[in-house]
């Protein structure tokens, strides 16, 4: 998926918006964005919302919180509605990922979904000390895990910083330390790296560079919190056609020698790194056309 949109589910208008965004997947968010008081029609709204539109677009539900007494709540009206996966916030570690699993099952049997197939995808970073637990993704959070997601702004309010970017509109080092520990955390579990929200969305030309930068450190996609920023975040993630005819070209090559620990395409001599890169782009150029 290169574009995730969040949508409240609280509101219709924004719900239906969403569904013309040209996102990759909607992030329909029962928690943040939704008041105390409005929390059980959100439920409601949710998963009326995922049972009509699950067969035309990729959905997601971010829950509340492990521990708060939403949680079980939140699962237990959308999951009769089969979303494609749960987004947990403020994970801590793999086995937090483990626990939900486990919620899943239960719900998953209790309504005849088929076990197993609700996926899950966490946010990571939310706290200083989910830092310290980002290696257990690779070996405690099972299955259903389909990538590690990151985010900002909770994390600069749990560490009381007054901005997590300074005067350019980049990152500060804590941060850039966080975003690399997430993309290394996810290739350690085998799963894409979801990069974090650019909350001014009318700075497209921020936003452009930052998907920029994310592709070229290997993240596979990017949150979205407007409408308007799903377009650049495609483009950017959304292999050329020079791109992929390259792609195509060296895995033809390495197919045509397989026993071959190198190749030479146009002079340049490419090995492994430069096939498992060739790989990755027609997994992106594939995902682009069937998301």
């Amino acid at each position: 998926m290169r574009s995730m949109l969040f949508v409240p589910a609280h509101d219709s208008r924004k719900l239906t918006k969403g569904l013309s965004s040209n996102a990759d997947a909607l992030i329909i968010d029962l928690e943040d964005s939704v008041p105390e008081a409005e929390k059980a029609r959100a439920r409601e709204m949710c998963a009326e919302f995922v049972g009509e539109h699950r067969a035309s677009m990729r959905l997601f539900v971010r829950i509340n919180a492990l521990g708060t007494r939403h949680t079980l709540a939140d699962l237990d009206a959308v999951l009769r509605a089969q979303p494609h996966g749960i987004m947990l916030p403020k994970c801590a570690n793999g086995r937090d990922v483990a626990t939900l699993a486990g919620y899943l099952s239960e719900f998953e049997a209790r309504d005849g979904v088929p076990i197993g197939s609700t996926q899950i995808l966490p946010i990571v970073t939310e706290t200083a000390a989910s830092l310290f637990g980002l290696h257990t993704y690779a070996t405690d959070a099972g299955a259903r895990l389909c990538g590690l997601f990151w985010g900002g702004e909770d994390l600069a309010s749990d560490i009381g910083a007054t901005s997590n970017r300074d005067l350019d509109g980049r990152y500060t080092s804590p941060y850039q330390l966080a975003r690399s520990l997430v993309l290394l955390g996810a290739t350690a579990a085998q799963v894409p790296a979801i990069d974090a929200v650019y909350t001014n969305f009318r700075d497209v030309d921020g936003l452009k560079a930052e998907a920029a930068e994310a592709l070229r450190d290997g993240f596979s996609g990017k949150v979205a919190i407007h409408p308007d920023q799903i377009g650049p975040i495609n483009e950017a993630f959304t292999p050329s056609a020079v791109d992929v005819a390259w792609a195509q070209r060296v895995i033809a090559a390495f197919a045509a020698s397989p026993g071959a620990g190198a190749i030479s395409i146009n002079g340049k001599m490419l090995d492994r790194p430069h096939y498992l890169s060739a790989r990755r782009v027609l997994a992106r150029a594939r995902t682009d056309l069937s998301a």
